[in-house]
């Protein structure tokens, strides 16, 4: 693994994701927040949760990074097609399994069966992150394809 490489290129493409997703909201595209989302899992301060979920998106960002690291070296080259395809599947698996998850994983989301309370006040995203917009996995998507083909495209295997 080229250290160097992984670690630039993953912050690159962190910023850039996080970029995309932040204007996706800016524009109405989407109401979903994922570093606010993150963030409140350990806070309910709307200021503090979305620093510590910007801190928690970009550590997310450099681990999933190594996964494509990993696929990237294990064929011997990275491109940012095969980046593209990964971020393509990492999309899917975010919108499909990720986010329906949370309500179980998150104290402050409510269940999409039970409704809000006292304390789980956020809403669910559901299925495909839906319930944030009808829109919210297309930009999902094209953040994740984008994080790829960035590392794919500048990650230097030697």
């Amino acid at each position: 693994m080229n250290f160097s490489s992984w670690l630039l290129w993953s912050v690159v493409s962190t910023v850039v994701l996080t970029s995309v997703l932040a204007g996706s909201q800016g524009i109405g595209m989407t109401r979903m927040n994922v570093p606010y989302l993150l963030g409140t899992i350990f806070t309910p301060n709307r200021d503090r949760a979305k620093f510590i979920g910007i801190i928690l998106h970009f550590v997310n960002g450099a681990l999933f990074s190594l996964i494509y690291v990993a696929a990237f070296q294990a064929v011997g080259k990275a491109t940012w097609w095969f980046g593209t395809l990964i971020g393509l599947v990492q999309a899917f698996f975010v919108l499909a399994v990720g986010l329906p998850a949370l309500p179980a994983l998150h104290p402050r989301i409510a269940n999409e069966q039970y409704g809000p309370t006292v304390v789980r006040q956020l809403e669910p995203p559901g299925f495909f992150g839906l319930h944030y917009g009808i829109r919210t996995p297309i930009s999902v998507i094209v953040a994740h394809v984008i994080f790829g083909a960035i590392l794919g495209g500048f990650y230097s295997i030697r």
